[in-house]
């Protein structure tokens, strides 16, 4: 390849270190479209996939014409059928499970799908404004020419009530009562009335809204029963088995890895392995042959956390080690993860490698590289 063509070559590749859904898998999505103009197959209005194609787009599978799709959630079907038939009905969606269950993943996916576009999110916080769900306003133009639609700067939410797309809003619950409480009008009413100029925006058929919610969050600013029942609630749960979860992370290790250009590292699969058995030992209290309870930690230690882990660890191995990943490159990772409250966790962590790992056939290189980085 010439000089000139690597250059022109690089120059179109992405530079952005994540890409929103919608282009990172564009080609899958286009295929998908194609599927469904061939087969038919009925689209609620203004979606850009069939329930079928977008199911097909989350869940991973095989179109006719060889077109690989690849799974963007590994988990229960029938999650993924119940959270797209609501998005189908007047109901909005709500996404609960404890933290890294990939509640925000999913939701990007879906708005990716349905809409074609995932973008239109009001992330929440304690700080979050109600101008964020509604609408806020151009001061200049607002002090030049007064109130009026050109002054008027509309939220994601009105965004996607205007042109019939899917808004996301992450955090519901780390929302402030009275800001979580605009959603009611919008989601009950269909519209959001703009008093200042005597006039409303209604929505359009395709509008709805998918929410996220941790379950450690419960109680922080708990949905009010006015507003939790505008929405149909679907738990996203922990992966069900250990290879369930050993899938999860290698894929996105993988994907995650090609973005950030890591090089390959061999044996990530037995290290992966290994750091899914000591999150789920831990998380359930209890080691995979169910002889020998532990205490558990404050931490969620969730597959998102593991995926970090192992990112981590690929990452020493690739730069400062021999590019083959292993225990040492993942100790330090389990550490930071597993101790989050040093006055508690730095004990359960020290039982769980005196009473486990220290005995376990294959992890004396585990054992000792725990305890060099815990000491």
């Amino acid at each position: 390849m010439s000089a000139k063509a690597a250059a022109s070559d690089e120059a179109t590749q992405p530079t952005v270190l994540r890409q929103h859904a919608e282009h990172a898998f564009a080609g899958e999505l286009e295929a998908l479209r194609k599927a469904d103009a061939d087969s038919g197959r009925a689209r609620p209005p203004r979606w850009k996939l069939s329930p079928w194609a977008v199911a097909t787009y989350l869940l991973g599978g095989r179109l006719e014409d060889g077109t690989e799709i690849t799974a963007k959630y590994i988990g229960p079907r029938r999650i993924v059928e119940i959270a797209i038939a609501t998005l189908a009905t007047d109901r909005a969606l709500l996404l609960v499970g404890v933290p890294g269950t990939a509640k925000t993943w999913v939701s990007e996916h879906l708005a990716a799908a349905i809409s074609g576009d995932s973008t239109l999110l009001v992330q929440g916080t304690a700080g979050t404004p109600e101008e964020a769900m509604r609408y806020g306003w151009n001061y200049a133009q607002l002090l030049a020419h007064g109130p009026s639609r050109d002054a008027l700067v509309p939220s994601p939410l009105m965004v996607a009530m205007s042109t019939g797309a899917i808004a996301r809003i992450e955090e519901l619950t780390r929302i402030p009562a009275d800001v979580q409480d605009t959603l009611i009008t919008i989601l009950s009413e269909k519209t959001l009335p703009i008093p200042e100029l005597g006039q409303e925006t209604q929505a359009e058929k395709g509008f709805s809204v998918i929410a996220t919610a941790n379950d450690r969050d419960k109680g922080v600013n708990d949905l009010s029963s006015a507003l939790r029942r505008r929405f149909n609630t679907v738990v996203l749960p922990l992966p069900g088995t250990a290879e369930e979860e050993i899938a999860i992370v290698s894929q996105r290790v993988r994907s995650l890895g090609k973005a950030l250009e890591l090089p390959e590292v061999p044996a990530a699969h037995e290290e992966i392995r290994r750091v899914v058995t000591v999150f789920r030992e831990l998380r359930s209290g209890l080691t995979e042959d169910g002889k020998t309870k532990l205490k558990t930690p404050s931490g969620t230690l969730s597959p998102a956390e593991a995926i970090s882990v192992v990112a981590g660890g690929i990452a020493l191995a690739a730069h400062f080690g021999d590019g083959t990943l292993r225990p040492a490159d993942i100790a330090a990772g389990i550490l930071g993860a597993v101790v989050k409250d040093t006055s508690t966790d730095k004990l359960v962590w020290q039982e769980y490698l005196e009473t486990v790992a220290r005995g376990r056939d294959g992890w004396t290189d585990f054992y000792r590289s725990c305890r060099e980085v815990s000491a």
